[in-house]
């Protein structure tokens, strides 16, 4: 019996990526695919490529798309969400819309009409069986592990499976591990061999591998062995010339075979983002299992994709604020477009790849939101909307320049803080967080990509490694703005940074009250506690009053405690491009210690200027938060904001007041 190979390409980059990044990947790795494609008219190929990608090259590229349509009769296109949503995190109505953009693209520029459907990330919910069938989806690409972790035989999933949900049935093609792990990184000898294996199982005989494009030529190293040493042409020429293989379409495979069973999925991805999902509270138990079974660690099932919304505060708001802006859908395109593309699942989770860990990915996530935003052409009011579904309220003001989110069940934090005409969240900052990767990191003097001598390591085996020193900090509070905090007299500018100062109140995280709030103003208050010896009680209050671009803050405290101690108003703001930015006149560099009443920030990139004036002269500090994460090259330090903190010492009263503005750079 022949095997039957069924060979396929996703194609996408995060909504928006930089320019240059995305030409690279056309010359490097989707243009020369073709190319060399070109050159094999008998080979069969699917392909997915997400719509804003499709878009970019039908725009930037005539000449690939041109070749693209050419070669259209040998390939089948896949559709999916237009905007590469994970499509069970997004409602209905925005799934079936964004999958339909796909598909009328596909319909008009290369004149198929598409039956298969790219899964995002494999991400597979049952929830969304209904809408793919209304999409006309007839299959879908997940993984092997996505029938192994529901209990089949690897070896038994050689074909396609049908699984349905209430009375909609659709078929599952499930990629084969080894072969996505194999291509292109082994020789062409080692793949023919694991294409021949598939002959062993009489009557289950389809090798399923549907991957990613890039790794043919912008992962490390492949450009070199899959162009220049000619690997995809051997590939192609040997498949070809083997008649023991038949080279076709998923949609050539699904009509002329049945399926092997009927299945049932659990809520699961591929084995790679069971790991990357686990929470942080079992993680190191879950890989010290991992290690203990070895080969069998399929066996072990991690955690499930929507964790990263508790594993990451940030990425739960950009997500929560994109289910907000859904229901309150305003009619038009230009709202439609940008809400869909808030949906991109890119900046969302982390793995191998930064994802939340980038800030260009968030900053684009919330240019779309603020634009929905602007769209709705509110000027000045108040919203009050528990955003991010956790049962306590939060408080969205708008003004003509600015528009401002307090979490009060959050420490009373400012979680959201937009310039409204440009589009950007000042707030768009991330907290520090282990990782447990982070464990792993070894200092090195000259980091290389283990290779053997005839394969190439795919990124999920490289060693983390890096020449840099290595300071892991983790911050037990989010770090956004009007953060609370009450600190002995050992604070230092450096426990600052290192986020070890002893912390004597509870106020950073803990919930307020809402004494009052107006169309410009809230008050807050918390009934708290400094705890030394003992707890002694605390009254602390905010008052906040918004107008145009302007935050007035005025803090009082009062308590038992009558040992002379510190508070400290922290704020962490974002910026696009630190080099561009200078703090009373001066870059940032690592950490500063500023002595004044008044701090200017000037953003050139943005054209503004961010005063915060106090009540009196008193000291700030000043550092760069940096985060720590693993990418496809090795591990990146990232800037992911400034934090600030105004100190004003105190015994048993404390009155602060200052405030916030921003105006054009002058």
């Amino acid at each position: 019996m022949k095997t039957s190979l069924l060979f396929g390409i996703h194609c996408h980059q995060p909504i928006d990526n930089f320019d240059h990044v995305v030409y690279e990947i056309i010359e490097k790795s989707y243009k020369p695919f073709f190319q060399v494609l070109e050159g094999f008219p008998e080979f069969k190929c699917s392909i997915h490529f997400s719509g804003w990608i499709l878009e970019f090259v039908y725009k930037n590229d005539p000449e690939l798309f041109a070749l693209m349509q050419r070669l259209s009769p040998q390939l089948e296109f896949f559709t999916g969400g237009y905007y590469e949503p994970i499509l069970a995190s997004i409602s209905s109505k925005d799934r079936v819309a964004q999958i339909d953009k796909l598909s009328r693209f596909i319909i008009k520029h290369f004149n198929q009409t598409p039956r298969g459907l790219w899964l995002t990330e494999r991400i597979w919910d049952d929830s969304i069986i209904d809408d793919l069938v209304k999409c006309n989806i007839e299959y879908v690409i997940v993984d092997d592990y996505h029938l192994i972790a529901s209990g089949h035989n690897p070896k038994d999933l050689q074909g396609y499976f049908m699984t349905e949900n209430s009375n909609n049935s659709i078929a599952l093609f499930p990629i084969n591990k080894e072969l996505r792990y194999a291509i292109p990184f082994v020789s062409i000898d080692k793949t023919m061999q694991k294409l021949h294996d598939f002959r062993e199982f009489e009557g289950k005989n389809a090798a399923i591998i549907f991957d990613d494009g890039e790794k043919f030529g912008v992962w490390p190293k492949t450009y070199k062995r899959v162009y220049e040493d000619g690997w995809l042409k051997q590939f192609f020429t040997q498949t070809l010339s083997d008649e023991s293989i038949e080279v076709m379409t998923y949609q050539e495979y699904y009509t002329q075979n049945h399926a092997l069973g009927l299945v049932y999925l659990p809520t699961v991805s591929y084995h790679e983002m069971g790991e990357w999902s686990v929470l942080r509270n079992i993680s190191s138990n879950y890989h010290k299992l991992l290690e203990q079974v070895g080969e069998d660690e399929y066996l072990v099932r991690g955690g499930i994709w929507k964790n990263f919304f508790l594993k990451y505060s940030e990425s739960n708001w950009i997500h929560k604020r994109s289910l907000e802006l859904s229901k309150e859908r305003i009619k038009g395109k230009k709202y439609k477009k940008a809400l869909f593309k808030t949906q991109c699942n890119d900046v969302l989770w982390h793995g191998v790849f930064g994802g939340i860990y980038l800030p260009n990915l968030r900053d684009n996530a919330y240019r779309y939101i603020i634009e929905c935003e602007n769209l709705k052409e509110i000027k000045n009011e108040c919203v009050v909307y528990d955003i991010d579904m956790d049962s306590y309220l939060e408080y969205k003001f708008y003004t003509s320049k600015l528009l401002t989110i307090i979490k009060p069940s959050h420490g009373g934090q400012i979680v959201e803080l937009d310039i409204r005409k440009e589009c950007f969240n000042l707030q768009n900052t991330l907290t520090r967080y282990h990782e447990a990767y982070h464990d792993k990191i070894q200092k090195t003097d000259k980091v290389e990509i283990k290779e053997l001598e005839d394969e190439t390591t795919t990124i999920h085996h490289n060693l983390l490694t890096t020449t840099e020193d290595i300071e892991h900090i983790e911050d037990w509070y989010l770090k956004k703005s009007s953060i609370d905090h009450i600190v002995a007299d050992t604070l230092s500018l450096e426990s600052f940074r290192m986020c070890s100062f002893k912390e004597y109140g509870d106020f950073a995280n803990q919930a307020y009250c809402v004494i009052d709030s107006t169309q410009e103003s809230l008050s807050l208050e918390r009934q708290g506690g400094i705890y030394a010896q003992q707890k002694y009680d605390t009254m602390l209050t905010k008052n906040f009053e918004f107008k145009n671009g302007k935050i007035a803050t005025q803090v009082t405290l009062d308590s038992t405690f009558e040992t002379p101690c510190y508070y400290v108003s922290e704020w962490n703001l974002h910026f696009a491009d630190y080099k561009r930015v200078t703090f009373n006149g001066e870059s940032l560099g690592d950490s500063k210690e500023l002595q004044d009443s008044i701090l200017t920030i000037k953003d050139q990139l943005l054209n503004k200027t961010f005063i915060f004036r106090l009540d009196e002269i008193g000291t700030i500090y000043l550092y760069p938060t940096k985060s720590i994460s693993q990418s496809e090259s090795g591990i990146d330090y990232t800037i992911q904001g400034v934090t600030i903190g105004f100190v004003k010492p105190f015994a048993k009263t404390l009155t602060m007041e200052y405030s916030f503005e921003t105006v054009e750079l002058g």
